[in-house]
């Protein structure tokens, strides 16, 4: 049995069995501060890599991928979709190859890596939205070569970003989102007529809106207010203090509200290292000491050194949310747009036992947290 409290000041007893949580007793009367604070395992749809590993290298080894698999759940990050960036024809189909593998011979890695996130190639070829994503493998929708790589990675591509600014991506998005897979826009120059077709079509979410953008845009219309305004489209937000400045934040998360927007990481290899000169993928970058994460001698942006715990923390302080609040965009909301609420992302009966103790220091604004190792 494992008692504690609930962010949401709910005090309860768990039973846990083979991995599950087969029982959720509530305790009547108001939870002691001395009862630990519980959450379920944090979920990141965005993580390309951590500790020095690079999913987005094709000489990356199973093994390696494993071992950040491990790494990451130090973080709370117990489950993530894996994911892979602008890149070749055959470079791509390696990573997926890379992660494939290390699911099939890991039951560790299959039980975090919840699915692949496709980030690109479809994007906007223009400097700023592209982000770091090297121009040259920058190419239109392709259909047949994404339903081969689906086919290479045994349906595990749970998300593509693209933008939908190319002529082929209505027929894109539709045919991807018919098929189950979660089309975001991202990484976008698209124009207002544009982004209503993409959710039309069948687009349901935003990739690290306010990012992968021009440094300055029309005050509006612009692609930023139609994601923001359009409730069809959940929203997921990389706040590490560098990607959106507090009082973006905050206004983001007011107008798409806590239950349409999803924390997201966007780390990298170089998460959890110190400051220094790192590649993401083919790409060189820069991790400052500010832990910002930027193409050397640019200011563009070049994916994040964010940890989950962090990033909660950041959210109650930036946003003025709860504690509880935070944590479900990092959980509930993001198994949710899978449909694994079931199974991950919660504090429920049937649920994975992937449970975390939590030390919240608001006036620091740090969140600790220690996973419960009960499967």
């Amino acid at each position: 049995m494992i008692s504690g409290r609930l962010p949401n000041g709910r005090n309860v007893r768990l039973d846990v069995a083979e991995g599950r949580i087969v029982a959720v007793e509530e305790i009547a009367g108001k939870a002691g501060s001395d009862e630990p604070l519980l959450s379920a395992g944090f979920v990141d749809l965005q993580l390309n890599g951590y500790g020095g590993i690079d999913f987005n290298d094709p000489a990356t080894s199973p093994e390696e991928i494993i071992e950040a698999v491990r790494l990451v759940r130090r973080t709370g990050v117990t489950a993530f979709c894996a994911t892979i960036i602008t890149g070749g024809r055959v470079e791509t189909e390696r990573c997926i190859a890379n992660l494939l593998a290390a699911v099939r011979i890991s039951d560790e890695a299959a039980r975090a890596i919840v699915g692949l996130h496709i980030e690109g190639p479809y994007i906007s070829p223009e400097d700023g939205p592209r982000g770091a994503h090297p121009r040259e493998h920058v190419r239109p929708p392709d259909w047949d070569e994404f339903h081969h790589w689906q086919d290479l990675a045994g349906g595990m591509i749970r998300i593509v970003t693209l933008s939908p600014e190319w002529p082929e991506a209505n027929g894109f998005i539709a045919k991807a989102a018919t098929s189950g897979v979660i089309v975001a826009i991202g990484h976008t120059a698209a124009t207002p007529a544009q982004i209503a077709g993409a959710v039309a079509a069948g687009a349901t979410m935003s990739t690290h809106l306010g990012n992968g953008s021009h440094a300055k845009i029309d005050r509006h219309p612009n692609y930023i207010w139609e994601q923001l305004a359009e409730d069809r489209l959940q929203a997921s937000f990389i706040v590490d203090g560098h990607h959106l400045p507090p009082s973006v934040v905050k206004c983001f998360i007011r107008g798409k509200t806590p239950e349409r927007s999803i924390l997201v990481t966007d780390a990298i290899a170089a998460a959890g290292l110190p400051a220094g000169r790192y590649r993401l993928g083919p790409v060189e970058v820069e991790v400052t000491p500010q832990r910002r994460v930027n193409l050397p001698g640019t200011p563009y942006l070049a994916g994040s050194v964010l940890e989950m715990n962090d990033a909660i923390a950041m959210t109650v302080a930036y946003a003025g949310v709860s504690l509880d609040e935070a944590i479900q965009m990092a959980t509930v909301n993001p198994a949710r747009i899978l449909g694994l609420d079931a199974e991950i992302g919660r504090i429920a009966v049937g649920a994975r036992a992937d449970l975390l103790t939590l030390d919240w220091n608001p006036e620091a604004i740090k969140l600790n947290c220690q996973e419960l190792s009960v499967y």
